[in-house]
């Protein structure tokens, strides 16, 4: 089947390594259809999940720049054999419970019995059948990473990677298929228990050696290969596709060979893999030698018996070189090159290169071409065996001190980063996992383990895996040798929870940085974070499930004035805690005297000044917002702009960490808002473009796209405002449909487009949503009255928009509608002046004060002025300042207010706006 253009889009961003909601902002489509067409394009290029899909766009990719490329990765999976039975019965189960576990030995053939089913039922799925490998997850922890890596999914702020891909899936009708679970399965016990009840129409099949022990789990054990029929043709197809086919006469023998290998699927591609060398007597002289004795729980089973028969006769035909060689590789849990079997082998590149050639030949590992060079992998359970043999050997400490200085050395090297750093960290990510698993519990290699959890926490917060970022870096601190680095790595791992908008841990995490920093002999510094975690509480309480109360707080910042007060950060960080919470009664002071306006002011500029002296960004980005909220409170708008400006230019020539991540996404909002509020319409577009972009929002497109869809909105660009809006509604509904006040304006800007455009439907939509968030007063006073006027006079209905805007502005207070302030009174004039008001020259003088400095409110005014006097080059002149503005809206509504010729270019000027 062809693949269309916008699937091969897709094809080449999901070869990038983007999730689907990066996918969906990169094209401009909903992520829902970014789905779509993932799954079309697992069915038409036959790939059995994203990993794969993810090789076959960089082989393509790879192909088509260079002469003589790798080809391009076949289906990794072989043909299916037999087993009609087990695949009705097994397909009844999964259209008939929610989750359904193939529970069976390894070598029985779980996989490639749960692949088949998964295909043959997902035309009864509306979203289709969706595979997960847990094959490579060490870690219970990891089991929600891996799925949502599997559907390309990433975790969405203020929910954890679980609660992320419940939310993703919650309205899908959709298969999951969880392979090999056995290793983490008390993790996907607890991922179902939370996933299940969240998302009614999921259905899970799972694979595993043993039992869930779910109590909604539905079994089903998966026998042996049929002796009779499926063993032998099995077995036959194999040896043919490696170029040895057998007659139907020698059935009887190849029987035998099953019979002994007790029809267990893996024992017998071994058996077809040896059969060019060994012939059928061989292999029957073979298996005929005394099995070795197992001893132990499931082992003892005859089945487990036939596949580490089959193991242990393919290692004893081995030499003792490629013996070796297997044991030492089955370190890696992921594809491995020949380079790095050579580091972890330690042995030379070249001998190293046959004997993989050799294992490969054998069916003991497999290979595939890639863009980086020829990759193997050996199956699981053949890796557990390696595994077993590298203990007996007595070389497990070794080989995995080895497999761990490699891991650091491609942590180190990554952390340079690089145009192709998503596939290479994802690459070798499952491998720097399993060696700090093992690695964190070794006294020897303690250190290690510490370099290489804070190497993880770096590329994982650089690849928006945050959840997992802010764990390495609590793991490192627990790993780290001295309380100061503990306490290093303790304050990244807040910066990391306040960017995942989780505040308990962040404030949890400054506390507990400020308890180890203070045995460390360093009581600056511990006085520091208690003072950080007491700003963290007014800063960023609306992501808090529990609030500290007032008292705790308070009590915080007490203790952190008691130590070394001469220290410029803890001085810095006091001040700014007394700061936030002065200003956070202030702002609660609907009438402050004018004495705490000046005290609240004095405060917020001296923690300015004193982080600024501390050559810290993050500390002084989180002062300048202290004193732009002061600013704002007590109506300075324009100061308010310029501090939020200097926020994001100190920000901007920042090294990037999660602190200055944490503090850049809140500083471009700011900025974007605050730009809006002094009609500054270029500005605040640019910077509302770069929070739409910020990697670290790719999840939340609602909270991305807000404040461009208002800025867009307002200077009428209605097809910005329209794509934007797509991915606006479809994360919003996907994060659960949240009513944060921020993001109440754009959804009532889209409403307004929706307006301008006379497209009732749509508006209905957007109106139906807005009153998700309730009737508050910036929905009365600020944003709800702007948009509503603007409609209104759009229409010519000049006096409904005059009756909107019948509150007189001083009556509302500041901190609500300060950022609309200007429009208000602006749009406010124009409508009296429209509605032939009879104080429309007062209203006018007294809004030519207020919009002062605003360059778009300003020309509002100054345009209903032309018209109160009937100065028609005063008129078109305001058409020309409202272009200099970034408002072509306004400028082409000048000239349909101007009549006559004009007119006609002003209706031409809407509809090529898109809102004619």
């Amino acid at each position: 089947m062809d693949v269309s253009p916008r699937e091969a889009e897709v094809l080449e961003l999901v070869g990038d390594h983007l999730s689907n909601a990066e996918i969906a902002a990169r094209l401009f489509i909903s992520v829902r259809t970014v789905e779509s067409h993932v799954s079309a394009l697992l069915r038409k290029l036959d790939v059995p999940d994203r990993r794969a899909l993810a090789g076959r766009a960089a082989a393509s990719r790879h192909a088509a720049g260079a002469a003589h490329a790798a080809p391009v990765l076949p289906a990794p999976l072989t043909s299916f054999v037999g087993r009609a039975g087990e695949r009705a019965e097994l397909t009844a189960m999964i259209t008939k419970y929610r989750q359904v576990t193939a529970v069976g030995p390894g070598g029985v053939g779980k996989t490639r019995l749960a692949l088949t089913v998964a295909a043959d039922a997902s035309a009864a799925f509306a979203d289709g059948a969706w595979f997960v490998d847990l094959v490579l997850v060490t870690d219970p922890g990891m089991v929600a990473d891996a799925v949502a890596a599997a559907l390309g999914l990433g975790e969405q702020p203020g929910r954890g990677m679980d609660g992320s891909v419940a939310a993703a899936l919650a309205d899908r009708h959709a298969l999951l298929v969880l392979d090999n679970c056995e290793q983490v399965r008390d993790g996907v016990a607890l991922f179902l228990e939370r996933l299940l009840p969240a998302c009614p129409r999921v259905a899970v099949l799972a694979t595993s050696r043993a039992r869930l022990m779910v109590p909604f789990e539905r079994a089903y054990e998966v026998p042996p290969l049929s002796l009779s029929d499926d063993a032998v043709a099995l077995f036959k197809e194999r040896a043919t596709a490696i170029g040895w086919p057998l007659d139907p006469p020698l059935h009887d023998h190849i029987r035998s060979i099953c019979e002994r290998l007790d029809g267990m699927a893996l024992a017998i591609e071994l058996a077809a893999a040896r059969y060019p060398t060994l012939g059928l007597d061989g292999l029957t002289a073979a298996l005929a030698q005394p099995l070795r004795t197992l001893t132990g729980g499931s082992r003892a089973d005859d089945r487990h018996r036939s596949v580490r028969a089959a193991l242990d006769w393919s290692h004893t035909l081995l030499e003792p070189a490629d013996r070796e060689l297997l044991r030492r590789v089955s370190v890696f849990v992921a594809p491995f090159t020949a380079s790095a079997a050579a580091e972890v082998a330690g042995a030379d590149a070249v001998v190293v290169a046959d004997g993989l050639a050799r294992l490969a030949e054998q069916s003991l590992l497999a290979v595939r071409a890639s863009p980086g060079g020829t990759e193997y992998r050996a199956l699981e359970t053949i890796r557990q065996y390696g595994t077993e043999r590298l203990t007996e050997a007595g070389e497990l400490a070794g080989a995995r001190t080895r497999h761990l200085r490699w891991c650091l050395a491609r942590a180190a090297g990554l952390a340079a980063a690089g145009a192709d750093w998503r596939p290479r960290f994802d690459a070798v990510a499952d491998d720097l996992r399993a060696a700090l698993a093992w690695a964190a519990d070794e006294p020897d290699h303690r250190a290690a383990a510490h370099d290489l959890a804070r190497h993880l926490a770096e590329l994982a917060f650089t690849r928006n895996l945050v959840g997992e970022s802010q764990q390495r870096y609590e793991q490192a601190a627990a790993l780290a040798a001295d309380p100061a680095a503990a306490a290093a790595m303790l304050r990244h791992a807040a910066a990391v929870a306040g960017c995942r908008m989780h505040g308990d841990d962040a404030y949890r995490l400054h506390r507990a940085a400020a308890d180890a920093a203070a045995p460390s002999g360093d009581a600056a510094r511990a006085a520091a974070d208690l003072a950080t975690a007491a700003t963290t509480v007014y800063r960023f309480s609306g992501t808090f499930v529990r609030t500290p109360s007032p008292g705790e707080t308070l009590a915080l910042i007490a203790e952190a004035r008691g130590p070394d007060g001469a220290d410029p950060a803890a001085r810095a960080a006091v001040a700014l805690a007394e700061a936030a919470s002065v200003a956070d009664a202030f702002g609660a002071d609907q009438d402050p005297h004018a004495d705490v306006v000046a005290e609240t002011l004095a405060r917020a500029e001296r923690a300015v000044d004193l982080a600024h002296g501390t050559g810290d960004p993050p500390a002084e980005s989180a002062a300048l917002d202290a004193l732009a909220a002061v600013q704002s409170w007590v109506g300075d708008a324009f100061a308010a702009a310029a501090t939020a400006r200097r926020r994001v230019t100190l920000l901007a020539s920042a090294p990037t960490t999660p602190a200055v991540t944490h503090e850049l996404v809140q500083a471009l909002g700011e900025a974007a808002q605050t730009g809006i509020g002094v009609g500054d319409l270029p500005g605040a577009r640019r910077w509302a473009r770069r929070l739409a972009d910020h990697p670290s929002l790719a999840e939340v497109g609602h909270r991305a796209t807000s404040w461009l869809l208002v800025a867009d909105a307002l200077a009428g660009d209605a097809a910005g405002v329209l794509t934007g809006a797509v991915r606006f509604l479809d994360a919003w509904r996907r994060s659960g449909s949240p009513v944060w006040p921020d993001l109440e304006p754009a959804v009532a800007a889209v409403a307004m487009v929706h307006g301008l455009r006379a497209d009732r439907d749509a508006r209905h939509e957007w109106d139906a949503v807005l009153d998700h968030f309730g009737t508050s007063p910036n929905r009365v006073h600020g944003h709800g009255a702007v948009f509503d006027a603007m409609r209104l006079l759009h229409h010519g209905r000049a006096s409904e928009a005059l009756e909107r805007t019948a509150a007189e502005p001083g009556e509302v207070w500041r901190w609500v509608t300060w950022t609309w302030l200007h429009w208000y009174v602006a749009l406010r004039a124009e409508a009296t002046v429209l509605a032939g008001g009879p104080d429309a020259r007062a209203r006018l003088d007294g809004a030519r004060e207020l919009t002062a400095g605003n360059p778009v409110a300003s020309a509002i005014v100054e345009r209903a002025g032309a018209l109160l006097d009937g100065d028609p080059e005063r008129l078109l002149a305001t058409a020309v300042a409202f272009d200099a503005a970034g408002c072509p809206y306004q400028s082409a509504r000048t000239l349909v207010l101007a009549g006559g010729e004009h007119a006609a270019r002003g209706t031409a000027a809407l509809a090529a706006l898109g809102l004619a």
